[in-house]
Order: C-alpha cells, then sequence, then structure tokens
C-alpha cells in the first residue's frame, strides 16, 4: 500500500508537471523571440532617418559604421536604382536571398528570414524617390534563444522538487496508514504462535484503530479464557496431591500381601496420571498474561496462603515449617497462578523427595531491584543441581515429571530473574528464585557465580512465622 500510494503520487506530480511546465517553456521561448526581434526592429528603424535625406553611399557607409550592429557587421542596407540602368546600392554584409528583399518591398512591412546562424531582419524604408530601401539586421541564435535554457532550468528544478515533495507527503502518509497494519499483523502471528501477551497499539486511521481495538479485545478474552482453563487445572492438582500423598502414606503401612500391593500400584497409577495431566498442562502452556503497569500479584500473601495449604501435610508428616518474610505486602511482576504453580512445583518436591520429619523453611527477601525466594530442606540434598534444572529431567525419582523446577526457571525468567540450587543452612537443598522487579536486570550471572543479591533486612522475631508440628 505505501509504495501504491507512492507512485500514484510520482504519477499524477509528474503529469501535473509536464502540462503546465512544458506550454510555460514555450511561452517563455516565444517572449525571448519577440524580445529580440523587437529590440532588432528598433535598431533597424534608426537609419530610417538617414535614408529620408540621403542615398550617397559615403553618407550611408558613415552611418552604418558609427552604430554598433555595423560595427559588429551584422547590419547591411539595401537601396535599389534610382533610375534604369543605375546600379543598386548595397552596403554592409548581405545575408538574405533577392526573393526575401523583394517580397518585404512588395509587403511595406518587417519580415524575418532565417539565414545560416540565425535570422535576418528585414526592415522596408520609403526613399525620398519614392522606393523602398530595405535595413537587413542580423540577429544571432543565441540572442534570439537567451535565457530560456535559463527558464527551462529553472522549470524543471520546480518540477522536481514538486515530484520530490509530493512523493515524500505520500510516503509519511503511505507509513501512517501501513505501519498500524503492519503492527496488526505482527501482534496476530504472535498470537497464533502462542504469546498471548501481544498487543496492538490504538493508533492510527479510524479503520485500523477500530481493528487494533478489536484484536485487543479478542487477545484479552482468549487470556481469560486460557486463565481460566489454567486455575481450573492447576486447583485440581493442587487439590489431588494432598490426597493422594496420604493415601501413597497409608498404602505403605499396610504391609505385605495383594490387597496391599494392588493398593500401592493403584496409588501410583492414579499419581502417574496426574502428573500426565500437570505435564501436558505446562508443556502445552503459552505465555497468557499481558504484560504493563500494574500486572502481578502479592508474593507474601501468595506464600501465606500456600503455606496454609501444605501444612496439614505438613502436620501428618511431623515436619517442622519456617516461614519468613511474609508480614508486609511484597509486590512482584508475576502472574498469581505462576507464583502458585512454582511454589507448589517446590513444595510437592520436598514432600516427595525427603523423608517424613525433614524440615524446611520458606524465606522472601525483598529488596530494592528484586524479590528473593528461599525453599529450603533438611533431606539428603540433590545431587546434581544442573541436571535438575534441565526441562523433563526427572533424574529417574518415581513420581516425578521433570518439570517441577523448570516450571519454577521459567517463571523467574520472565522477570530478568534466574534460579540457583545450593546447599541450605538446614542441611538439605536450598533454591533460591531471584525475581527481578523491572524486567530489565539479569541475575544469572550472579547466580552462576554463587554471589547473592542484598537482602532485605528485617528486625527481631517479629518478621518470622514458624508453624511446628
Amino acid at each position: 500500500m505505501r509504495w501504491a500510494l507512492v507512485k500514484v503520487s510520482l504519477a499524477v506530480t509528474a503529469m501535473v508537471v509536464v502540462a503546465f511546465a512544458v506550454p510555460l517553456g514555450l511561452v517563455v521561448k516565444e517572449m525571448a523571440r519577440d524580445r529580440a526581434f523587437s529590440n532588432a526592429e528598433r535598431r533597424a528603424a534608426g537609419l530610417a532617418p538617414v535614408l529620408a535625406i540621403t542615398t550617397d553611399r559615403g553618407e550611408l557607409d558613415k552611418a552604418v559604421a558609427t552604430t554598433e550592429d555595423g560595427a559588429a557587421g551584422r547590419l547591411a542596407v539595401h537601396v535599389p536604382a534610382a533610375e534604369a540602368g543605375d546600379p543598386a546600392l548595397e552596403i554592409g554584409t548581405r545575408r538574405a536571398g533577392e526573393e526575401e528583399l523583394a517580397a518585404t518591398r512588395t509587403l511595406g512591412r518587417a519580415s524575418i528570414a532565417e539565414v545560416p546562424g540565425g535570422f535576418a531582419l528585414l526592415q522596408p524604408t520609403a526613399l525620398s524617390s519614392g522606393k523602398v530601401a530595405v535595413v537587413e539586421l542580423f540577429v544571432p541564435e543565441g540572442e534570439v534563444s537567451n535565457g530560456v535554457a535559463t527558464a527551462w532550468l529553472v522549470l524543471a528544478g520546480v518540477g522536481i522538487a514538486l515530484i520530490v515533495g509530493s512523493v515524500a507527503v505520500a510516503d509519511r502518509l503511505g507509513v501512517r496508514m501501513v505501519r498500524p497494519a503492519q503492527r496488526l499483523a505482527g501482534a496476530a502471528h504472535d498470537l497464533g504462535e502462542g504469546r498471548l501477551g501481544a498487543r496492538v497499539p490504538e493508533e492510527g486511521p479510524p479503520e485500523l484503530k477500530s481493528a487494533a481495538v478489536a484484536f485487543n479485545s479478542m487477545a484479552d478474552q482468549v487470556v481469560q479464557l486460557l486463565a481460566n482453563e489454567r486455575e481450573l487445572a492447576a486447583d485440581l492438582s493442587h487439590r489431588l496431591r494432598t490426597p493422594l500423598t496420604v493415601l501413597r502414606l497409608n498404602a505403605a503401612s499396610l504391609g505385605s500381601g495383594p490387597a496391599a500391593e494392588q493398593t500401592r500400584a493403584a496409588v501410583e497409577q492414579l499419581e502417574r496420571e496426574v502428573d500426565t495431566i500437570i505435564r501436558t498442562a505446562r508443556e502445552a502452556k503459552p505465555q497468557t498474561q499481558a504484560t504493563g503497569p500494574g500486572a502481578g500479584c502479592d508474593a507474601a500473601e501468595v506464600v501465606r496462603e500456600r503455606m496454609e495449604f501444605w501444612s496439614a501435610l505438613a502436620e501428618d508428616e511431623g515436619r517442622r515449617v519456617r516461614v519468613a518474610g511474609v508480614e508486609r505486602p511484597v509486590r512482584i511482576p508475576v502472574a498469581r497462578p505462576e507464583l502458585v504453580a512454582a511454589l507448589d512445583a517446590l513444595l510437592g518436591n520436598v514432600f516427595r523427595h525427603t523423608p517424613e520429619g525433614t524440615a524446611f523453611s520458606i524465606d522472601v527477601h525483598n529488596g530494592d531491584d528484586a524479590v528473593i525466594v528461599l525453599v529450603s530442606d533438611a533431606g539428603p540434598g540433590i545431587a546434581d543441581p544442573a541436571a535438575a534444572l534441565a526441562r523433563g529431567n526427572s533424574g529417574a525419582r518415581d513420581g516425578s515429571t521433570g518439570l517441577g523446577l523448570d516450571i519454577v526457571r521459567r517463571m523467574a525468567e520472565t522477570t530478568g530473574g534466574d534460579v540457583a540450587i545450593g546447599h541450605s543452612v538446614l542441611g538439605g537443598t536450598e533454591v533460591r528464585i531471584w525475581i527481578g522487579l523491572d524486567g530489565r536486570r539479569s541475575f544469572g550471572a550472579a547466580t552462576r557465580r554463587g554471589h547473592r543479591p542484598p537482602r532485605r533486612r528485617r528486625g527481631g522475631t517479629g518478621t518470622r512465622r514458624a508453624v511446628e508440628s
């Protein structure tokens, strides 16, 4: 569309320039010709008084020599014979033919004859004898076309400027029309690839602005629908995890026998099915949250809510639990379902891969440019932290989908943060989550070097809450 507008503007402007510049150039050429011959007639008429007084050759030679044209050899005088048998008198260099001279005498008015190198102006002048003399003034070609080339250049420059200006204006108008359409097409492409956070600025021509508004509304509806589905799936997984864990623990205490083995096999099969559902939902999960000011959640509130959920199971298994740093709101640029899924993945790992009675803790540190969430336990630890962070690597552990830590890592990386696994002060594993607050700074390098960002100071026991069984 942009180049089409440019081509149309170029064609229309070029036609307008040709329609006006060519006739104007011809008028300028004709005006220069008329000016040159008018000046020539005026100069030729200067000999009329001399011819009216005398036709003496000597006097005429003097009169012709005193003129500028005569001195330049461009003026000639043709005087016919006064009586039959007398020779005609010619003064100066003759350029016109006898026929042109005769025609001028017959017509009695000035005429122009084309001669080599220019034109000859033939001006008739009546003599006292009743005869008609002809004054011939040579006008060079350069004098006739004087100023025409300059005028054509000026007209050409004006025409080119008009064409360039019209093309530039058309190009700007085209950009104004095409750019919103390109943004709309790009956002539609991103939406088709699953990047549901794509939105289009609602600007441009009214038609494209209306299309952008409709697109954004559609994308919001899609985001809402997918978010609702994911929340239902996450809620189902949360509700099933706890009773499944209880069933597994109860099945383990049934002892031996066919019925006990069948019960344990059924529980394991059910756990695998739940893991398959979770894996499928996570692997197919697109980015459903639209980024922008105000997006996010209160990490402290989410931690408190999830710990209330897991505290019942922790009490049943005799686990000591410590929660710190959740007394005040801690805003992070992460959607609530994303943080819930990450915390559940980490806490689920603690319950599945550490013995009963193993203590664990959650600490939230609120810094200037990042929020750090620490999930620590007193279990046996992770032998290969790098492999554990790889997507889909379950480490050959039963009941593991291999996606828990990958879910946490992806959640952190959306904010410019990262995840690290190390040894906790409790003696087991510590999972450290950096959540960037401005979305620009990357904490991955600091993680790999083992550096810790500054922690928020906490004072006294009032900032720490312990839940013990």
